[in-house]
């Protein structure tokens, strides 16, 4: 390619991520037109002045492609793997009975496949859920009791054991839970922040509502609140809570909280309209017990020319305890092994090394993915890129990037290889959380992304089990996988 179409496309990449790195500092409104404008820009561009010279090792790679995709959609083993370790382990919350089976069945499963595989050792937080979670309206003007569905929130402390017994105040933003100011004390908050419909990307929708999930009890402590109730992170309006981490302030003390079914948010908002003084009992028996030992599971075929330069496919192996967290995140942890199997089962070869990684504690505190990067057996190795896969097991549709310009333009030339399984584009990003401390290393992280409308149906409840995921949505995930992890492995970075 002559240097000028060179020079082209990486400006064209360029202008489309500086444009994409300010969109962080925008309004939400203005970040739908950005979000859509940065990679149009890139799409538009790139095709014409890549037209006429496709990477030649497309074409090279083509019916590898293609024999690797046929494999995987004749028998659809990723879903037979997911069923496997669901029956085998339940929930895999960290530190859990199920986490510990979880672990050790695919670390079998991967010598099983003839894989090299072995464990890393990683210290987990335990906390558990109890017997007791309830939330009642016991006083009001018109009707008493009237129970909600509600769950414990991460990390969330206990109450009493005749539970928290306060009025309850409503509040859609820190601003105004600020605002209420002292009408905040000895109070119940309810963070009725609901998902903003209107976004295509849920993700986003998410990234706004979840602070009060997050910050909320933190935040309600500052002001002299007892216990928070937050609305579910979901577009559904259902009567299952969703659940997830609380990320307390040393400096405030500690307050129970629980997460509330949309439905009962909506009727619970409606109800304080009508009622001047509403008061809520919130029980909660959760509580925290020592770490406990646990571990990655690590399982590789390993590299003919470069073994110690490695290919990384993660997903992370824990889940929460409400349902058996068949897309969160099981579903990221099967393709992994699964796009490995198709490799070998193809006599595949590959010059550098690819590795599934199943991180454990990626919900709690990310400590798997921490520890695998500080690890000793890091030191002799060079991790070249890493995919992780932490969004459900749903339909692919594209292939987010990090690094450099010149980076994502030789990934940008993969995507014919990539359209006839589902990936319809290849744009500027990065990876997950679990794979985040790779970055120091200089590794190009990336994420295989899939349509996110139903994703938050089941995320965090009781409806993320084995027959939410669709057999064949999961296996087109592990080909996508196995043909990126190959031509990396084979070619470089």
């Amino acid at each position: 390619m002559p240097r000028a179409r060179i020079m082209c496309s990486i400006f064209a990449i360029s202008l489309a991520w500086t444009i994409g790195k300010r969109n962080r500092t925008i309004a939400p409104r203005q970040k739908n037109k950005i979000a859509f404008i940065a990679p149009l820009i890139a799409g538009l561009l790139l095709p014409v002045l890549w037209s006429s010279q496709n990477p030649p090792r497309n074409q090279k790679y083509q019916e590898l492609a293609e024999k690797i995709r046929s494999a995987g959609l004749r028998h659809e083993k990723a879903f037979k793997l997911l069923e496997g370790l669901i029956k085998t382990s339940g929930p895999r919350l960290t530190g859990s009975p199920g986490a510990a089976a979880a672990v050790e069945f695919m670390r079998k499963h991967m010598q099983e496949l003839g894989l090299e595989a072995w464990l890393e050792p990683v210290t987990v937080q335990h906390w558990v859920r109890g017997d007791t979670e309830e939330a009642s309206i016991i006083q009001s003007s018109e009707r008493s009791p009237y129970f909600l569905s509600v769950t414990a929130l991460g990390w969330s402390i206990a109450t009493p054991a005749p539970g928290i017994s306060a009025q309850v105040v409503e509040a859609a933003s820190f601003d105004e839970l600020r605002r209420l100011g002292e009408k905040v004390k000895g109070k119940i908050v309810f963070f009725n922040k609901a998902m903003d419909r209107t976004y295509l990307d849920t993700f986003q929708a998410y990234g706004e509502a979840v602070p009060y999930r997050g910050r909320g009890a933190a935040e309600a402590s500052k002001q002299g609140a007892v216990a928070v109730l937050v609305r579910s992170m979901t577009l559904r309006i259902d009567d299952d809570p969703h659940t997830g981490m609380v990320q307390y302030d040393p400096k405030v003390a500690k307050i129970p909280a629980a997460a509330i079914s949309t439905l009962d948010a909506d009727f619970l908002s409606d109800f304080l309209q009508k009622n001047d003084s509403v008061v809520i009992n919130l029980k909660l028996s959760c509580r925290e017990l020592p770490p406990v030992a646990s571990a990655n599971v690590v399982g590789e075929i390993q590299g003919t020319e470069w073994p110690n330069q490695i290919i990384l496919l993660g997903g992370h192996l824990d889940s929460w305890d409400l349902a058996t967290g068949a897309h969160d995140d099981g579903a990221g942890c099967v393709q992994a092994i699964e796009a490995l199997r198709l490799i070998k089962e193809s006599g595949l070869k590959p010059k550098r090394s690819i590795r599934a990684v199943l991180f454990m504690n990626e919900e709690f505190s990310v400590t798997g993915g921490r520890d695998y990067a500080r690890s000793g057996r890091r030191k002799k190795e060079k991790h070249i890129a890493a995919i992780e896969s932490d969004r459900g097991g749903f339909l692919p549709v594209g292939l987010s990037v990090g690094g450099s310009p010149e980076t994502f333009l030789k990934l940008q030339g993969l995507q014919d290889l990539l359209k006839p399984p589902g990936i319809v584009w290849v744009r500027p990003g990065g990876g997950g959380a679990d794979i985040g401390p790779l970055a120091g290393q200089g590794t190009v992280l990336m994420s295989l992304v899939p349509d996110s409308q139903r994703y938050f149906d089941v995320h965090h409840s009781a409806q993320d089990i084995l027959a939410s995921v669709n057999p064949r949505e999961l296996e087109l995930r592990a080909i996508i996988m196995a043909i990126v992890a190959y031509v990396l492995a084979e070619e470089g970075l």
